[in-house]
């Protein structure tokens, strides 16, 4: 039988505004870098969209994928040091899971990081974590979780 086991995470952050200043990316990109201990890379928009005055191919985001090691590390940071900051905090959601068992977590503000200088920072981004595992379903995905330490809300 084999272990149900978390084989990366994924780290995105959404910049609508991206689109109109260019600098907002470089210091996200910073912000992110210093997250993840990783560069991030630039996503671009895959279609037109003339109600939200984005053009295909303009850059509307960043994000970072964690394997190994770095991964792990990041986990751990996530679960002890980062989770316990994170305001009236009262454990993760469990209705994050999907049909596959990977779990997407929302945080409202970058700055529950420890790595972030909070007198550096232009503006209170939100950041969107994905954790995927191996689990076939989001029950023995729970169980995963649980077992590293992560706490659910109850009910």
């Amino acid at each position: 039988m084999w272990e149900a086991k978390i084989t990366k995470a994924v780290l995105n952050i959404g910049l609508k505004e991206a689109v109109t200043d260019k600098g907002v990316l470089a210091k996200a990109s910073e912000q992110l870098a210093a997250i993840a201990g990783q560069k991030p890379k630039v996503t671009r928009a895959k279609t037109s969209i003339a109600n939200f005055k984005v053009r295909e191919g303009d850059p509307v985001g960043l994000t970072v994928t964690l394997r190994g090691k770095r991964m792990q590390d990041f986990v751990t940071k996530l679960i002890n040091i980062v989770l316990p900051r994170v305001r009236d905090f009262h454990g993760v959601p469990t209705t994050a899971f999907d049909k596959k068992g990977n779990y997407t977590l929302g945080l409202a503000e970058q700055i529950v990081f420890p790595e972030i200088d909070y007198a550096k920072i232009d503006k209170i981004r939100g950041l969107e974590i994905t954790l995927v595992n191996n689990a076939d379903n989001p029950k023995s995905a729970k169980k995963l979780l649980e077992s590293l330490g992560f706490k659910f809300k109850n009910g």
